[in-house]
């Protein structure tokens, strides 16, 4: 099988419209030891033809639009956070203390680019919350990998011991990991049968599949806002809910917000949760990237949406999976690297190595939103409350499985991002962003809408037409 192959058979998709799509190959795109750039066409493919079926489906089209996937477009939005400009400033992709460092015994890598991060980690370390990279890095090499790893753990912070792949297949949760399917699916009750709303595209105008789709967003970073942000391209309307306590980085919104809308709501808050019980009284879809658990303790898990809202897709991101003994953990796409043996692979004798671009987070978000759309389309036909579940060690598993693949014939050259370079003015300023590398015949080629500024949004729907 391909990689186009397991991604689409992981959705549930008819294989026979495996035929629909076609592939740009482009030497020099995603450039890795491991099959980067077969993965990552993968699912930006799998995502544009879960969206062109859906559509024709909307639209009673004789046959699904077909599908091309360019690699330069899909390695361009890949780093799409690389990419981004505001006003021809490029923003840091990472805080100081968010890197690689030495340990007693091996390596580390630490994720701080959020200031409560950063506080938890130097905590654990006793560290004042002045302290420099260079005391840092004295306190962590005087330190085994494996007690910097469950004392940061332990104080709420991010950091992971560097392990080989033999050394990640032999732990609990690495062997947890591998028994799951790369996408859980899951119907939990008897809901009606979606109603299918026509969609009848104006003249001149894209084929949107989600129009009309409302969608309650409450991810943070990149996978879970690159799938919500897929599906505000493809017309829904995303309302993304964060609270007051976790303010988002200004720049990582500026990439993952366009297309949508942001509110704060604090849902420990009585008049903020009726606001939100509120939207979610109307919604189709929500996406969650929080850690396993969280939000159970407020009563938003799947099987209390399900009771409240019947008929809805709930799509759930995590790091490690909601299972095994890190299933409650916080994880970043470069910790789940380090941890799965990525970074031995990538890396020389000398120093762990890392991915060409963060594509277990991209990679993951497409294939999320291909599997809300395809539960979408198995709604109109099945009926039921759906839950789908992804975790990007499961999408890191598949990357690392040893699979001989199919590499294709490079017809073209990626040697610059340019053509998938798009720029507009936005109340952040003007910007630089990459543009979307899911496309189908007849489907949209840019956002409708630049993002606004992070939680000036009013808490409720824009849309006043229903999807369903």
């Amino acid at each position: 099988m391909t990689d186009m192959d397991v991604a689409w058979a992981a959705l549930g998709g008819d294989p026979a419209l495996l035929s629909g799509i076609s592939a740009v190959v482009r030497q020099g795109a995603l450039p890795s030891r491991l099959p980067v750039r077969e993965v990552a066409r993968a699912c930006v493919g799998a995502c544009a033809l879960a969206a062109a079926e859906w559509g024709a489906r909307r639209a009673g089209l004789p046959a699904v639009p077909p599908v091309q996937v360019d690699d330069g477009a899909v390695a361009t939005a890949f780093h799409s956070e690389r990419h981004l400009l505001v006003d021809g400033r490029a923003p840091v992709a990472f805080a100081p203390l968010s890197r690689f460092w030495r340990t007693a015994d091996g390596w580390v890598r630490t994720h701080a680019n959020y200031p409560h991060h950063r506080a938890r980690l130097l905590g654990a370390l006793g560290l004042p919350a002045d302290a420099s990279a260079d005391t840092v890095a004295q306190t962590l090499a005087e330190r085994s990998s494996a007690e910097v790893e469950e004392s940061v753990y332990a104080a709420g912070g991010l950091a992971v011991a560097l392990r080989t792949p033999g050394e990640w297949a032999a732990h609990e949760q690495g062997r947890a990991i591998a028994a799951h399917p790369l996408v859980g699916r899951e119907r939990l009750d008897d809901a009606p049968v979606r109603p299918l709303v026509p969609l009848v595209p104006l003249g001149g105008q894209p084929l949107l599949p989600a129009a009309g789709l409302r969608v309650l967003d409450l991810t943070r970073v990149i996978a879970g806002p690159v799938a919500t942000r897929t599906l505000a391209l493809l017309g829904a309307d995303v309302l993304r809910i964060d609270s007051p306590r976790l303010p988002e980085l200004p720049d990582q919104h500026a990439d993952m917000g366009i297309g949508k809308r942001s509110a704060v709501l604090d849902l420990r808050a009585p008049a903020d949760r009726r606001t939100f019980d509120g939207l979610l009284a109307d919604a189709d879809v929500v996406v969650t990237g929080y850690r396993p658990g969280a939000l159970d303790r407020l009563g938003l898990g799947p099987g209390h949406l399900a009771e409240r809202r019947p008929g809805l897709v709930v799509a759930q991101l995590s790091a490690w999976g909601a299972y095994g003994p890190w299933g409650g953990r916080r994880g970043f796409d470069s910790l789940v690297q380090v941890a799965g043996g990525i970074a031995v692979t990538e890396g020389s004798a000398d120093r762990p190595g890392a991915l060409p671009a963060q594509a277990l987070d991209h990679g993951t978000g497409y294939l999320l939103a291909a599997a809300v759309l395809r539960s979408l389309t198995e709604q109109t036909q099945q009926g039921g409350t759906r839950v789908v579940r992804l975790a990007l060690a499961r999408t890191a598993a598949w990357l690392t499985d040893g699979a001989v693949r199919a590499t294709g014939h490079a017809q073209e050259a990626y040697d610059r991002p340019a053509d998938w370079l798009a720029e507009t003015d936005s109340v952040l300023g003007r910007l630089r962003y990459a543009l979307p590398p899911t496309r189908f015949a007849g489907g949209p080629a840019d956002w409708a809408r630049p993002p606004g500024r992070w939680g000036e949004d009013p808490a409720r729907w824009a849309s006043a037409a229903r999807e369903g």
